[in-house]
């Protein structure tokens, strides 16, 4: 038996004995998943974009110096379209789903297209710490209400001419009269309203009342742009904690720690090829 086999194995046998599965998803995941930020999945999509700007990716693009507003939110309102609005269920958080559905679970997420609620994984079993694509808050954070976007955004995209949106269309906060942004975490203006708190919270109480019990950290596609998010909370927590495991799926960062190898189950494979393996031995 391979030694891909054996790592297989001994992973899913962990999952099965767990008493808890805590999930930590990174935008590799939503790549395996087919979100993909560049390519012909970016060619297709924006090819006027490319052309007027020399667009190289959606991720590069995100921080091009638009002058103008209008242009900002053309750009914007596609790119939110495409990827929090125009997705819908992906086989890979369904399979991801199929394996955790029976399991006392929890995702901690930095991605923000919305995935796990659009693939059925409970609502309150979930935490995105970075914000949404589907929220627009105050880019002043004069206060702390989120606002849900998608028909302005679809409107953004129908009426997108050159690269720009009408005047109109630039959504103004209701109460400073500031101009809006997405709900993204990029400074410390990020709004986190009574539901990301909620949120965390949940979390928090889903993480201490792990003890000594038989825990699984599924950290799939988590890098190194927010590591003290989810991979170096991992570490600790797997490091802590007398009966965890750390499973980590990354096609560039699979590996542990020396303090916790002997805890690591490590996979740089297909990540949609080892939930295959593993939902078809899910007890």
């Amino acid at each position: 038996m391979d030694r891909f086999v054996l790592r297989l194995d001994k992973a899913i046998e962990k999952i099965n004995d767990a008493d808890f599965v805590v999930i930590g998803a990174g935008a590799g995941l939503s790549t395996a998943a087919g979100i993909e930020y560049a390519g012909k999945r970016f060619t297709d999509n924006f090819a006027d974009f490319i052309e007027k700007y020399s667009m190289r990716d959606m991720y590069s693009s995100g921080f091009y110096p638009f002058k103008t507003s209008e242009e900002k939110w053309a750009y914007w309102a596609r790119h939110i379209n495409v990827n929090r609005f125009g997705v819908g269920e992906t086989d890979v958080y369904q399979k991801l789903l199929k394996l955790v559905e029976n399991k006392d679970y929890f995702v901690l997420t930095t991605n923000v297209e919305h995935q796990f609620w659009i693939n059925g994984f409970e609502d309150e079993r979930i935490f995105a710490t970075q914000g949404d694509y589907g929220l627009l808050q105050c880019s002043e954070a004069c206060h702390d209400k989120l606002y849900d976007d998608e028909e302005l955004i679809k409107e953004m995209v129908e009426k997108t001419v050159d690269c720009k949106i009408p005047s109109d269309l630039v959504p103004k906060c209701p109460v400073c009269g500031a101009e809006m942004e997405t709900n993204l975490r990029k400074d410390n203006l990020f709004v986190e309203d009574e539901k990301w708190h909620e949120a965390r919270q949940r979390y928090m109480d889903f993480i201490n009342k792990i003890g000594d019990k038989n825990v699984v950290f599924l950290e799939i596609g988590v890098g190194f742009n927010t590591p003290v998010i989810i991979r170096y909370p991992f570490e600790q927590m797997t490091h802590d904690s007398p009966n965890a495991t750390l499973i980590r799926l990354n096609k560039d960062y699979a590996g542990a720690i020396k303090e916790n190898e002997s805890k690591t189950i490590s996979f740089d494979e297909n990540v949609e090829e080892i939930l295959d393996y593993w939902i078809s031995r899910v007890l």
